[in-house]
């Protein structure tokens, strides 16, 4: 199974605009985008997925993340919560959950809570046996920044264990007693994606919810977690860059000043060179990522951090450059290059802010040098 890049195009035609403006993608698309695949797309065939690897994968991701990141943004949180349930699901949960996210419903996850981003030491979300003498559990705690909880049928809850130091993952419906999700107003990129405060009132779930019975350590559940993410987000730049390039090299052909095109003056044609190049590097260091990660070395959580890091930051930059070249025509809002630069300017703070990913790869230089 192949998931075909002209039946997304088809399904999300000049929508992302709207969207962006709304605040919202309808949530339909969503839904035939799930069935298609298109979400989730390294899910094994045996569990109705395209089965796609690393690059496959990422080139996907980048092409979803040119057309519009809020939708590439509801793709990672649907790709995290599916490789999470692949590699600490048992058989059951893998073949339900996995079937459940590639046939229509979808998922986004909890991490950040209000004191606790990229530190695992304050988070408070725990899950707990319930008091009652059944096997049910209970999941208490609150958080923020959850992107695409307005469309999820599930949430991936990650949080502690019992009374103890270990971790669990843990899929709650949306629709169940105790879950409040509240949209955070006016986010200034990826506004369609959606970002949501959910606040878990001792949800009762069964025991089979929590993801290979739990007690797992946190932080082993966060990096294979945020590693897919990491992945994506990263991809999802070069499909950033890819946007701008096209815009900034279309609209410097044709726009003239002084009697020949723009592309024609020096300056502009070094904004088209620093934009080539960014995506140029970008999508080598993705796909360097994407090859450790199919490959299972060692250092892929390390790469995928770098890959992250690298992609976020041209993006910035890139997407900057793009609004200086289309000047008034990129400075209106719903320009393709106009939500590039709010979008790109998010993805140096998610899955790991530009400053945590910096003193991660420090460590990893020191300890290898």
């Amino acid at each position: 199974m192949t998931v075909d890049t002209a039946a997304i195009d088809t399904l999300v035609g000049d929508g992302p605009a709207a969207w962006d403006a709304a605040g919202r993608i309808p949530v339909e698309v969503l839904r035939k985008l799930g069935a298609m695949g298109a979400l989730c797309p390294e899910v094994p065939a045996r569990f109705g997925g395209p089965g796609a690897d690393g690059l496959a994968g990422g080139e996907l991701t980048a092409h979803v993340g040119a057309l519009c990141s809020s939708l590439r943004s509801v793709m990672t949180v649907q790709g995290i919560a599916a490789a999470t349930v692949r590699r600490f699901g048992d058989r059951e949960q893998r073949r339900r959950h996995l079937g459940q996210l590639t046939g229509g419903q979808l998922a986004c996850v909890g991490f950040s809570e209000p004191g606790a981003g990229s530190d695992l030491s304050g988070m408070t979300t725990r899950v707990r046996p319930a008091a009652d003498g059944t096997d049910d559990l209970l999941v208490s705690g609150e958080k923020m920044w959850i992107t695409g909880a307005v469309y999820a049928d599930l949430i991936l809850v990650f949080g502690l264990y019992g009374d103890g130091p270990g971790g669990a993952a843990a899929l709650v419906p949306t629709d169940a007693p105790g879950v409040l999700v509240e949209p955070v107003l006016d986010p200034l990129g990826c506004r369609a994606a959606t970002h949501c405060r959910v606040v878990l009132d001792d949800v009762r779930i069964p025991a089979d919810a929590v993801l290979g019975g739990g007690g797992q350590p946190l932080s082993l559940l966060f990096t294979t977690a945020l590693s897919y993410g990491r992945m994506s987000v990263a991809w999802g730049c070069v499909g950033i860059l890819r946007a701008c390039l096209a815009a900034a090299t279309a609209d410097a052909r044709t726009r003239e000043q002084g009697g020949v095109p723009i592309a024609e003056h020096q300056l502009v044609a070094r904004h088209i060179a620093e934009l080539y190049t960014s995506e140029r590097i970008a999508t080598q260091v993705c796909r360097h990522a994407a090859d450790q990660w199919d490959r299972g070395a060692a250092d892929a959580a390390v790469t995928a951090v770098l890959a992250k890091q690298v992609a976020a930051t041209h993006a910035t930059r890139g997407a900057a450059t793009a609004v200086q070249v289309l000047a008034s025509r990129g400075f209106t809002d719903g320009h393709v290059v106009s939500r590039a630069y709010r979008d790109a300017k998010a993805m140096e703070l998610i899955e790991g802010s530009t400053e945590i990913s910096q003193l991660i790869l420090a460590r990893h230089a020191l300890g290898t040098a």
